[in-house]
């Protein structure tokens, strides 16, 4: 696989990755709500979940899931649902607790594990590397299944840059709101009304 094909995959990942979608809506909440280390530690999950929709793209699993509508359904409304839950969690937590040096932050690890079901119940992640994995790979040069997963790296790596520094961003925007008390007290309904976004997004996706 030549450099060029690389760098030019690289930078189709990484406008792909800033375009709002469910994974960066998720670490954007999480760092609004908790700051930096929370959005970082989601999105290691997340990357983490990437590796199973990657590796499945690779394995030819995606198409099976693409192929029958049952299957499709199945994970994707459970996805949907799993983020409805947060939402409903996230609504039902107090405003008080976003005072600074009084809030306890989600166990890194479950906010970790957090992030690793919300992109691994999503179908249209599978799908998505079905699709954009296979229009830079070069049959020519042999040993596709290679050419996806060294793709797939790159995108993970790439990935996981770009969530780190939008947690960063989000992290100094969390200041700024919570600077403002009528603000403060509704972070939790943005970050509940962000993971309903999410879950309704998720709910009415197709599969094409």
């Amino acid at each position: 696989m030549g450099i060029g094909t690389i760098f030019s995959f690289f930078g189709v990942a990484v406008l792909l990755t800033l375009a709002p979608g469910p994974d960066i809506l998720f670490v954007i909440a999480q760092s609004l709500s908790q700051g930096k280390q929370a959005g970082i530690a989601t999105a290691l999950g997340l990357c983490t979940g990437l590796l199973v929709h990657i590796s499945a793209a690779t394995l030819g699993v995606s198409a099976v899931i693409y192929q029958s509508a049952l299957a499709f359904a199945i994970v994707k409304y459970a996805g949907a649902a799993y983020l409805l839950y947060l939402a409903w969690q996230a609504f039902r937590e107090k405003d008080s607790s976003l005072a600074f040096g009084r809030q306890k932050p989600m166990a890194y690890a479950s906010l970790y594990k957090k992030g690793i079901v919300m992109n691994v119940l999503n179908p249209k992640v599978s799908l998505f590397f079905l699709a954009l994995l296979p229009q830079f790979v070069d049959p020519s040069e042999g040993r596709v299944p290679q050419q996806m997963l060294l793709l797939g790296a790159v995108f993970l790596a790439q990935a996981l840059a770009v969530f780190t520094l939008v947690s960063i961003g989000a992290e100094k925007l969390r200041h700024l709101l919570l600077s403002n008390k009528r603000i403060a007290k509704r972070i939790n309904r943005l970050k509940g009304a962000l993971f309903a976004l999410i879950g309704i997004q998720i709910a009415f996706s197709e599969r094409s």
